[in-house]
């Protein structure tokens, strides 16, 4: 019998069994098939039986992978994986669409979430912390689109990131200063470049005493701080109740005694609260933004401010009472993601927010005095 067969034939067995295919289940119907199990250094064919029954499938050995980042699958015979450098074909396929599509209904099992013709796409957060977007056909004219980005499991800190050539000597030391000055900081970048790496850098930084309330979408943050409180939101139920919302959640968080708010990635009208929140004597908070440059983040900010329904004015009025510092990230071509500018928040002569570029990767910018005053005016001295 060959090991196609014998996995085909595990797999009716327990769809007929009707139970839940652990291991040692899986392992049971493999001798019941007249298989034998392999030994205990090469448990190839259990492995592969748990992951297309209880795992990833196809995709399992990929997000074992602890350099992978993301896993795209954008039909049913086309996988790429970014370990970090970049987008990279997988030499991976599946059997049919049906098989993507069949994959996806069992990864979101314990989430809860629906997908189908009537609800075809679903954005959500597996158990082990993975987020989950799909697509289904038509809308996604090839096949369903499958995108799975992995938490991260690694702990990094400045000097790991400088050791890798993602921030210079200067840049890290003021990254070290701006949080010991507990000044407002936002990290603006494209999508993977790094910026809950960076922000979750900049929390093993504040000090073992503060307490600190992380506010976020999907949970991605790892701190290693002390005293952490984590609310997480909560999409609506499928008969569309239920929901908790990222604002819901920043007005709760404002109650909470925070020495430090921060906020996973500000995306929509809770801008108006961590605008609020920081005006109303919590410094120190701390969130990232989708941004092209440093310089596009007022535009991306009065964007998702008119979500909420701010005026121009009074969104810039906030901005430039809340915020300090805006730290911008960009990856480059080969995939190497790289802090390439530290801006300071200032007011234009027409009374908008401007950032001016302070630090960037060779050294002090046109705004450097600007953000040495402000570091000064916390008793925070750059060498």
């Amino acid at each position: 019998m060959s090991e196609t067969e014998l996995l085909d034939r595990v797999r009716r067995r327990l769809a007929a069994q009707s139970v839940e295919p652990t291991p040692a289940r899986i392992a049971a119907a493999v001798r019941a098939e007249g298989g034998s199990l392999p030994p205990a250094d090469g448990l190839s064919l259990l492995q592969r039986l748990q992951d297309d029954l209880l795992g990833a499938g196809p995709l399992a050995p990929l997000l074992r992978d602890t350099a992978v980042t993301d896993v795209l699958v954008n039909a049913a015979d086309e996988v790429w994986v970014d370990r970090g450098r970049g987008l990279e074909q997988a030499d991976i396929c599946f059997a049919d669409d049906d098989d993507v599509r069949r994959l996806v209904a069992r990864l979101l099992v314990p989430t809860g979430r629906r997908l189908d013709d009537a609800q075809p796409w679903v954005d959500a957060r597996l158990p082990d912390g993975t987020r989950l977007h799909a697509i289904l056909t038509p809308i996604a004219s090839r096949g369903t689109c499958l995108s799975l980005r992995t938490l991260g499991r690694q702990h990094f800190t400045l000097a790991d990131l400088a050791a890798a050539g993602s921030a210079s000597p200067i840049v890290v030391e003021v990254l070290e200063a701006v949080v010991r000055a507990r000044l407002s900081v936002l990290i603006s970048g494209g999508t993977g470049t790094g910026k809950t790496t960076l922000l979750s850098c900049l929390l093993g930084l504040v000090d073992a005493g503060e307490r600190i309330v992380v506010v976020e979408d999907s949970a991605e943050l790892r701190p290693t701080c002390r005293h952490v409180v984590r609310l997480e939101a909560r999409p609506p139920n499928v008969d569309g109740a239920g929901e908790v919302t990222l604002r819901d959640l920043v007005r709760q968080a404002m109650r909470m005694r925070p020495d430090r708010l921060v906020v996973g990635e500000v995306r929509g009208a809770e801008v108006a609260e961590m605008l609020a929140a920081l005006n109303t004597g919590h410094e120190g908070g701390l969130s990232t933004v989708h941004a092209n440059t440093s310089r596009d983040v007022p535009a991306r900010l009065e964007a998702l401010g008119s979500t909420a329904g701010m005026t121009r004015d009074a969104l810039h009025a906030q901005a430039a009472a809340a915020l300090d510092v805006i730290v911008h990230l960009r990856r480059a071509r080969d995939g190497l993601r790289t802090v390439a500018e530290i801006g300071v928040v200032t007011r234009g002569a027409d009374g908008l927010v401007v950032v001016r570029g302070a630090v960037d990767r060779d050294g002090p910018a046109a705004g450097w005095p600007d953000l040495v005053e402000l570091l000064g005016a916390r008793d925070v001295h750059l060498p």
